[in-house]
Parts: C-alpha cells; structure tokens; sequence
C-alpha cells in the first residue's frame, strides 16, 4: 500500500473523531521558527493506523516553498528496514501564525488534516506533532534514535495531555 494513502488517510481520518468532553484542549508549543524546523526528522513512535500497517524506517521531509507553504514528503520502508521504500509527497500550510505551531496537511485533495506540534525541543532535535483529538501522534527526531530518557518522558507528558499512551508504540529505525 503505498505510503501517501497511509499518512493521507491517518490525518484526514483524525478529524473525524472527537476527544472526550473531560479533556481540556490540546495545546501547542509557543513559537516554532519554521527555517529550524524545516528538514529531516525520523518517526521514533505513533499511534499505529491499520492503513499504516508495516510501515518501519518512516521519514518527513519538509522545505519551504517559493509560495510560503511547506513541502511535505513522507516515506517508509515496507515491513523490514531493507522493504521497499514508498513515499507520497504533500502539502502544508499555517493556519495560526502567531505560532507557526498548528498547521494543515493535505496528501489528497479536497482532505487535509490538523498537523499540531506540541512539544519541540529547545535545539529542535526532537518534536512531538498531535492532532486535536488526541487519536494521532507523532515522536519525531532529526537521528533515527532518541535518547530513552527523552523518549520516557515525551511518553509521560502524553498521558499528561490526554493521550492513551498503550497505544503509542516504536518504530523501527536504523541503529
């Protein structure tokens, strides 16, 4: 399956279920300076999807558009770290721009999805991206591994913000 209707379909999808009335809503970080967060980073954990069943080595590559969007190509690997690569490319844009911090996602027209970032480290090493609904999430780091103390604690302010953090789980990186 290729790559483009997983990641496509996994936001498009998010905007259709609804968190529930206990939770307060979802926050995002401060400020993100676009230039230090356009690049490379590698998915270290998600909510798995079933349309994103198989997916390992998963990648997003962004870079800036003469147009001021955002260039989106996300890839993986197909169940080993040697599968073959499927790729899909998108297109982001801001929708606050008092923050930079909540974006739209679009792999498919007319779809596009909230693209949240919730944490981001201070060096832009790591990020955390979620979605409102709290049914999507994202560990992204710029190398394939994390430290596991950042990790632990990315998990624990997961739960803090209203994730069920039994269904996020590691993907498969190069070591």
């Amino acid at each position: 399956m290729r790559i483009g209707l997983i990641l496509g379909f996994m936001i498009v999808t998010g905007a259709v279920a609804a968190f529930g009335a206990s939770a307060k809503p979802l926050e995002v970080v401060p400020r993100v300076d676009l230039q230090r967060y356009l690049g490379t980073w590698y998915e270290i954990a998600t909510i798995p999807q079933r349309f994103q069943k198989g997916c390992v080595g998963v990648t997003a590559q962004y870079s800036l558009r003469a147009d001021g969007a955002i260039d989106v190509v996300n890839a993986c690997r197909k169940n080993t770290l040697d599968g073959k690569e499927s790729s899909i490319r998108g297109k982001a844009w801001i929708v606050d721009k008092t923050t930079n911090a909540k974006l739209k996602v679009r792999f498919f027209w007319p779809f596009a999805g909230a693209y949240w970032i919730i944490e981001l480290d201070k060096d832009y090493q790591w990020a955390v991206v979620g979605h409102p609904d709290r049914t999507y999430y994202w560990i992204l780091s710029r190398t394939p591994q994390m430290d596991p103390a950042i990790y632990d604690e990315l998990i624990r302010r997961a739960a803090e913000k209203g994730y069920d953090t039994s269904k996020i789980k590691r993907t498969l990186q190069p070591s």
